[in-house]
């Protein structure tokens, strides 16, 4: 991999939106198989190495709220909604006609290796595990017919929140709260990402597992409805919703994730 960075090219100001590995991939792809090949190429066992996040600068990170029936059902609890973001939405088709998207801080995206660092003392802080779309080739007002063609690839997304009367931005945007791992699978290689299986545990205990199969708002249609607001560019990261199950995370546990296709990352949470 560091042999072909190489290749990427000379950035100068103003310095363009987007994952510079991302808007290169395809050119990239090639010459980290090339250096695999090598006869001096160094194998390592996976629990020699730590992984940072397979995304390092994204535009935008961009979740849906409320996007799995069941999720929409737990969310009635007062300890998660706290009275003020209920999941009530009469008069609308689903929950994301009338809450939209989020934006949640790039600054706040790490990888396993890094793990989840608690704010907020006291309160109640939850795993929220998704799967995570990352944009390939950027764009503004992308039809839904043609939104998986901007897909580079998949990751596991925790979506770490505390829970609280705030914005879901302010809540769920702390450094450390956007964990995206353990790496990249490129979209050749899940021809339907409508159709995974995912899963959490913390300290071994079953939390959450669903399918994406239950997104309400399918993957080619919050592409459309983000690219609507915002141009998308190389790197961003679409969190897709978190199935029912979601729960507190105390200091010294570890979460395991795991989506099929994509394989599974164990996360440490720290005070």
């Amino acid at each position: 991999m560091s042999s072909a960075l190489e290749a990427l090219p000379a950035l100068s100001w103003p310095i363009p939106p987007g994952d510079p590995v991302i808007a290169n991939l395809d050119r990239l792809i090639p010459l980290m198989r090339e250096a695999a090949r090598r006869p001096d190429a160094v194998t390592l066992a996976l629990d020699q190495v730590a992984f940072d996040s397979p995304v390092a600068s994204p535009a935008h990170i961009i979740a849906a709220p409320l996007n799995y029936p069941l999720h929409v059902q737990e969310s009635h609890d007062p300890a998660i909604n706290h009275g003020v973001h209920m999941p009530t939405h009469e008069g609308f088709d689903t929950p994301i006609d009338k809450y939209g998207l989020f934006l949640k801080s790039q600054t706040g995206i790490v990888g396993p290796a890094q793990g989840v660092e608690l704010h907020w003392p006291g309160r109640r802080n939850d795993h929220e595990v998704e799967l995570a779309v990352v944009i390939g080739r950027g764009g503004k007002r992308i039809a839904a017919a043609d939104a998986m063609s901007h897909v580079a690839g998949y990751s596991i997304g925790l979506d770490i929140t505390v829970r609280g009367p705030e914005d879901r931005s302010f809540r769920k945007s702390a450094d450390t709260y956007s964990v995206l791992g353990p790496w990249l699978v490129t979209a050749d290689e899940i021809p339907d990402p409508g159709v995974l299986d995912l899963a959490l545990k913390v300290d071994g205990e079953s939390r959450q597992r669903s399918n994406t199969r239950h997104l309400i708002v399918k993957i080619p249609d919050l592409i459309r409805r983000a690219s609507a607001v915002y141009e998308l560019f190389p790197g961003d990261v679409i969190l897709t919703g978190t199935p029912d199950g979601v729960g507190e995370i105390p200091a010294g546990c570890e979460i395991h994730a795991w989506i099929e296709r994509i394989g599974d990352m164990k996360v440490r949470v720290r005070q």
